[in-house]
């Protein structure tokens, strides 16, 4: 039997050790089990957001009711209007009608009734006032007596239900003056055109003479010693509401639709 020395010895248990512990290894790295990989630690995306639910428009405010208008106190008074607010429409709309009457008409028997008391024009006629205020220094006596007049006879002239083209003597004055009723029309058009500022646009009878002429402020044929057959009133607030800057149109159209001619000739002299 060989013999085995003891370095031999030592080294051969050493080699067998080596190679035990290597193959335990391997083992548990076939029966380990397999590492979970890392949780991801990124944020998450948020959530989107749902589209917000359409808002619907506020319904608009409903329309103020007008105030009722407060009619002038005093001694000069403001004759009724001769129609309904709305019947000059659509040439002339309700609510130019209506601030213009209410508002503008009425402001100058306001103030004749607040200007008047303890002069001598505190007795005098609408007429009265305009032919003697023409030469005072103060304007606003004829300024306001004038205005008032002027829409009198303005709102009469506009007043539905006469005939649209002039007859009678009127008819015949306009013929031997103008030539026709389109020729006194172009002429009322062009001159309410031309006028510059605030102002009217008149029909005048002086004897057997008719003729076309403006005047500026609340001025009428009157202070010319003429006879104002028919007036237009061509202060923006008359038209401007409908027509804008539209002047010539603004008068064409009374002229054609509105005027009542028969008003107009009962003022011949």
């Amino acid at each position: 039997m060989k013999t085995i020395s003891r370095r031999a010895f030592v080294a051969t248990a050493a080699v067998s050790a080596s190679l035990v512990t290597s193959r335990a290894l391997q083992a548990q790295e076939q029966t380990a089990p397999a590492t979970s990989p890392a949780p991801d630690m990124s944020p998450s995306p948020a959530p989107a957001r749902p589209e917000p639910a359409p808002v619907a428009p506020a319904p608009a405010p409903a329309a103020a009711k007008p105030a009722t208008p407060v009619m002038p106190v005093g001694p000069f008074k403001q004759p009724p209007l001769p129609f309904e607010e709305a019947a000059l429409d659509p040439v002339i709309g309700e609510r130019t009608v209506a601030l213009h009457y209410f508002r503008h008409h009425a402001s100058y028997y306001n103030n004749l009734n607040a200007i008047t008391p303890g002069t001598k024009y505190a007795k005098m006629s609408l007429e009265e006032i305009i032919v003697e205020g023409d030469h005072d220094i103060d304007k606003r006596f004829f300024n306001n007596a004038g205005q008032a007049w002027n829409h009198e006879r303005y709102w009469e002239t506009l007043k539905p239900g006469g005939p649209k083209v002039p007859a009678g003597r009127l008819g015949q004055l306009i013929y031997d003056n103008f030539g026709s009723v389109g020729d006194l029309k172009e002429k009322m058009i062009v001159a309410a055109a031309n006028l510059f500022g605030s102002g009217w646009t008149w029909l005048a009878q002086d004897g057997a003479k008719l003729s076309v002429m403006n005047t500026n402020g609340g001025d009428s044929p009157l202070t010319f010693n003429k006879v104002p057959l028919l007036g237009i009133d061509v202060w923006e607030h008359a038209y401007y509401l409908d027509y804008e800057n539209r002047r010539p149109e603004h008068v064409k159209a009374l002229l054609d639709k509105l005027v009542n001619w028969d008003v107009v000739g009962s003022r011949l002299k």
